[in-house]
């Protein structure tokens, strides 16, 4: 998964330049129809039931030579009402609407979500990593 120019700027000021930056609250899994890139330009899916789901991390460990974090529980999406169209994309937010991208990725197989699907990340299969 891949930062988002958000998370990078502030890291960067936060460690480099001394300039304050608060951590959310609450981190939440979104889910996209399309690419949310690292600028936040994807499409969310809307609408059908569908909310963000609050996710908690591990402490990080290195893995690769990369510090990581994976999702501690299963994030499990209510039901869907209607289509929520073809899931392609991940992102975590800071936010339960609105709010800042933090990381994005690509599901490894797109997923479409018809009325009555769910949809589902398993603990530890969310991983979120700094190089």
């Amino acid at each position: 998964m891949g930062m988002s120019d958000y998370l990078e700027e502030k890291v960067l000021n936060h460690i480099f330049r001394k300039t304050a930056y608060t951590p959310p609250d609450k981190i939440y899994v979104a889910l996209y129809t399309s690419d949310p890139t690292d600028a936040d330009v994807g499409v969310e899916v809307s609408g059908g039931s569908y909310a963000r789901q609050l996710v908690t991390f591990t402490e990080p460990v290195q893995v690769g030579g990369r510090g990581t974090i994976k999702n501690t529980e299963d994030v499990a999406f209510p039901a869907a009402t209607a289509s929520w169209g073809t899931v392609t994309h991940v992102g975590i937010r800071d936010a339960a609407s609105g709010g800042n991208l933090l990381y994005h990725g690509e599901l490894p197989i797109p997923k479409t979500i018809s009325a009555n699907d769910g949809f589902r990340i398993f603990a530890g299969e969310l991983k979120l990593d700094i190089n």
